[in-house]
């Protein structure tokens, strides 16, 4: 079982880093249209899915190989992804519903919330390697 959490880990690791290289680069689009905005969005919804997949495996494989501080980390991850994905993916919708390509204050709040979940990114990802390297043997 510990094997499989070393895996999830792994991933999830890989996961956060291919999300913070990735979405860097799409700021330097307008966010002005459909096209932008539902790629944007669809990359968030498929990091937050990654997040609470992986988050939910590794926490349920260190709980039973009896590491149940970084189960619990892991868990909280996988929480993460899954408020991150109603929380922001869901603001994501509620402005695409309503943005034109002329309406900068949707265009403004789209953006903010892209760099939200970037900053989020970051600092869990930090956080995480960072209390990885306190909690293990």
């Amino acid at each position: 079982m510990l094997i499989v959490a070393l895996i999830s880990t792994v991933v999830l690791i890989v996961w956060m880093g291919f999300f913070m290289m990735g979405s860097l680069p799409l700021l330097i689009l307008k966010h002005d249209t459909p096209v932008d905005s539902q790629f944007i969005r669809g990359l968030f919804n498929v990091y937050y899915v990654a997040l609470m997949v992986t988050g939910s495996v590794g926490a349920l494989s260190f709980a039973l190989a009896g590491r149940a501080i970084i189960g619990l980390t892991l868990g909280a991850i996988a929480g993460l992804g899954f408020a991150g994905r109603r929380w922001l993916v869901g603001r994501m919708d509620t402005v695409r519903g309503t943005m034109t390509a002329d309406d900068s204050a949707a265009i403004g709040q789209f953006r903010r919330l892209h760099v939200a979940g970037m900053l989020l990114n970051v600092v869990v990802l930090i956080g995480f390697c960072i209390g990885m390297t306190k909690v293990s043997p």
